[in-house]
């Protein structure tokens, strides 16, 4: 869009504006904004550790066509604005303005700005764009058109930013500094000790992505380990994983919904990593039953899922994790979870959470997204790439402040009460 330069005056004069009408009172204030002219609002407090660059005239009208958060979301991935240096530092900024209550006379002078900006962003070619899944929600139809939108965008992708063996979760450090390849590892076995896993166990991974899980598992504890999963790349990587392991003959991955089991040979011990969020709130009766008729008696089962906290309403209207990250995708709270894999028949023997291990993990997989820039390019477009920044930072910072969390379940069906674990939890930190 081609403007004159008294036209570029006025719309950065009504774009600076605006910015203090909507945040001179947020102090300090550690972010500059750069406009597509060069104007500078600076930072309070010297070098700003995050800079936001409006690319053209309409940035700012584009950001706050709506109140919800999503069009901020959507202006940044089709590159309206940019963020430059630690993204996750804006995200205390975004919890500001969900908190502000303005008053009419603000909102109308605020409104009266943004009508003196452009309309139309700069014509970007047909990149990544929201989900469009169809069918009854959270049926076996729809579930495996919402793995495909997220899961099989690429295994080079995901391969650019994970730890080497592929592990899509929370991670378990020792310490903050630790390598990400060594605390996957440590969850991994983490996981396995919590199961208590002996050689010759049935061992099932509902949701296994790349199958680092049941490889682990089978490699170290001598289990019979089946993962399952809806995304067929991710069976492809696991399969070939599987054979440069040597573990063929006890581990295999499978394209399967965990509904698609009939439970006539149970396992003896079930573990779910990951993929709990995409049950959906009004399934949770239907996945705790399936788990609990796949579990032979004195079996346990490890689920370990994303929660929301119960004090925070559930979002009005789409979010951005919705449209471009996870459709259909659910977060409940913790006292959901249990109150539904009790009323299936489970006994809740341990809940731990990893919050912390999670923003750390995060923290991770950013640094790795944004240093291998250029690669991920090679196989993603751009908007792709900004979605997982995204979603990542935001997800950090909801970790570390508290709205997320991720908890880990230990769940046993009881042999007529014999619950067949033992009295204290000491082999779990040998």
């Amino acid at each position: 869009m081609k403007t004159d330069e008294t036209t570029i005056d006025s719309t950065a004069a009504h774009s600076l504006t605006f910015l203090q009408n909507l945040l001179g009172d947020y102090h300090p204030r550690n972010f500059a904004v750069r406009l597509w002219d060069g104007t500078c609002w600076p930072a309070e407090t010297g070098d700003p550790r995050v800079t936001l660059i409006l690319n053209h005239p309409g940035a700012l009208r584009r950001m706050f066509h709506d109140t919800t958060g999503l069009s901020a979301g959507e202006s940044y991935i089709y590159d309206d604005f940019d963020i430059e240096g630690d993204i996750e530092s804006i995200f205390p900024v975004v919890d500001y303005l969900a908190s502000l209550d303005l008053n009419l006379a603000t909102r109308l002078r605020m409104g009266w700005d943004l009508l003196h900006l452009p309309k139309d962003r700069p014509q970007t070619e047909d990149r990544r764009q929201a989900a469009v899944l169809n069918g009854d929600a959270h049926s076996i139809h729809r579930d495996r058109q919402a793995v495909t939108y997220h899961y099989n965008v690429s295994n080079d992708f995901y391969a650019l930013w994970l730890d080497k063996r592929m592990v899509y979760s929370c991670a378990y450090f020792s310490q903050p500094d630790e390598d990400l390849d060594t605390a996957q590892e440590r969850k991994l076995d983490y996981i396995c000790r919590k199961l208590r896993l002996r050689p010759g166990d049935r061992l099932l991974d509902i949701g296994c992505g790349w199958g680092g899980l049941v490889i682990h598992a089978a490699k170290h504890y001598g289990v019979e380990a089946l993962g399952i999963t809806l995304s067929r790349p991710q069976v492809e990587w696991a399969t070939e994983a599987i054979k440069r392991a040597g573990l063929s003959d006890r581990c295999r991955v499978e394209e399967r919904d965990y509904r698609e089991l009939d439970g006539a040979e149970p396992f003896d011990k079930l573990v779910s990593v990951g993929m709990f969020e995409h049950v959906g709130e009004a399934l949770l009766p239907v996945y705790f039953k399936q788990a609990w008729q796949l579990l032979r008696p004195g079996g346990v089962f490890l689920n370990h899922g994303i929660a929301r906290r119960a004090t925070d309403p559930r979002p009005k209207g789409p979010t951005f994790t919705d449209r471009y990250v996870f459709p259909d995708g659910e977060l409940v709270p913790i006292h959901v979870t249990l109150r539904h894999a009790e009323e299936a028949g489970f006994e809740v023997r341990d809940v731990e959470s990893l919050r912390e291990h999670y923003a750390l993990t995060l923290r991770h997989w950013v640094r790795r997204l944004e240093t291998n820039y250029k690669a991920v390019r090679q196989v993603v477009d751009e908007p792709t790439y900004r979605v997982w920044r995204l979603f990542m930072s935001g997800s950090a910072h909801g970790f570390s402040t508290g709205p997320l969390n991720v908890y880990q379940t230990l769940l046993s069906r009881p042999d007529h009460g014999n619950s067949r674990l033992p009295l204290t939890r000491q082999d779990w930190y040998r």
